[in-house]
């Protein structure tokens, strides 16, 4: 798929635009490529829908604070498919920004005159997803098993008598004041302007029948604990023929044995003998995938932090990597033996095994104390 454009250069603002700019320039963009003015173009079509997904990132403040952020990828991906914005339809367009367009073309849909009947939107369906931190740290393809409303195979809809097929019900009252013009939802076809002309087996009274079915789901790397992501067309089913909800997809972590994570950076503890911290060493610690060797300097204290660059987790945004923090603790025996204990007392004896902090490791008492007299 083609990379996805900047949406301030869509609508053409600059990144400190506030509210109304980028309202103003959205209505600009929509109405020169609206569908009414430019009937079977396929350009101005997704121009449109292109303007409208942008407008949807930038009017609201948390997904344009994660957008600024993060960049595509915040908001639902570089190019499409699954996301937080990312796959608009026109119903989704008409539903969300209809008033955005005023009585220019009556409002919403694409014949102007307004008050008709609609296709009916299927509500959204919300699964949740265990990944591993490799999966987390690479990205992964998912297929999702998804028990949903589905159009029922061979049902078939007729004009609905009632409304005509407007979906609402006019009425003209004669007042005093003169005739007066009242509009109301038709109650036979609940604003579908359709009723089932043929029902097969197994399905409900709106043309609707519940199956499961397969979904993959592109889960780019560098996603976390809680987030959501949308695949658009993947929910129920809309009545009457109408068309889907959304898939939500809710991420969860699955916990690492080894290592913790902070955001984009990874933790991990590391155990070393009393001789090893003395005399050095080089030890292995764990990573996302595999292992890594480091060398431990002779007179390593414990509570020394070694820092992996790179070996984190990468950006949500495709920019870099976080990095592996290695906490380095001084393994101590509960129990010697008399011999073991004969050899410590000899070295407590030696002047070099008394404890002789440098300035460096004083810093954090130092801190303190100026903390409490300052």
């Amino acid at each position: 798929m083609s990379q996805k454009r900047d949406y301030y250069d869509v609508l053409g603002v600059g990144k400190n635009a506030d509210e109304q700019e980028i309202k103003k320039a959205y209505r600009k963009i929509a109405l020169k490529y609206h569908p009414d003015k430019n009937p079977d173009d396929k350009a101005a079509e997704e121009k449109f829908k292109e303007a409208a997904e942008a407008y949807e990132v930038l009017s609201n403040p948390d997904k344009r604070a994660r957008y600024d952020r993060f960049g595509h990828q915040g908001v639902g991906g570089a190019s499409g498919g699954a996301g937080y914005g990312g796959g608009m339809n026109m119903e989704d367009i008409f539903d969300q920004f209809g008033d955005i367009f005023g009585s220019s073309f009556g409002g919403r849909g694409f014949g102007g005159g307004g008050g008709g009947s609609r296709a009916v939107r299927g509500s959204d369906l919300r699964i949740k997803i265990k990944l591993n931190l490799k999966e987390i740290a690479t990205g992964v393809k998912k297929k999702l098993k998804v028990n949903k409303l589905v159009n029922a195979e061979g049902v078939t809809f007729n004009t609905c008598k009632t409304c005509n097929g407007q979906g609402r019900i006019l009425r003209v009252t004669q007042t005093m004041l003169g005739a007066m013009q009242t509009q109301s939802t038709c109650h036979t076809c609940h604003g579908t302007g359709k009723i089932i002309d043929k029902k097969p087996a197994g399905a409900d009274a709106q043309g609707l029948k519940r199956q499961e079915e397969v979904v993959e789901v592109n889960i780019p790397a560098g996603v976390g604990e809680g987030m959501q992501l949308k695949v658009s067309g993947q929910g129920n089913a809309g009545p009457f023929g109408g068309y889907p909800g959304d898939l939500l997809v809710v991420i969860e972590e699955e916990k690492h044995e080894h290592l913790q994570r902070d955001g984009e950076n990874l933790h991990a503890e590391a155990y070393i003998s009393f001789t090893d911290a003395v005399l050095g060493n080089t030890i292995e610690v764990p990573l996302i995938e595999g292992k890594a060797k480091i060398k431990i300097d002779p007179g390593t204290q414990s509570g020394k932090m070694l820092r992996l660059r790179g070996k984190g987790l990468p950006s949500l945004n495709g920019y870099g990597s976080g990095d592996l923090f290695v906490h380095i603790n001084v393994w101590t025996p509960k129990k010697v033996s008399a011999e073991e204990k004969a050899i410590l007392e000899k070295l407590g004896q030696s002047d070099n095994f008394i404890p002789k902090p440098e300035a460096r490791e004083q810093g954090f008492f130092k801190k303190m104390k100026d903390f409490f007299q300052g």
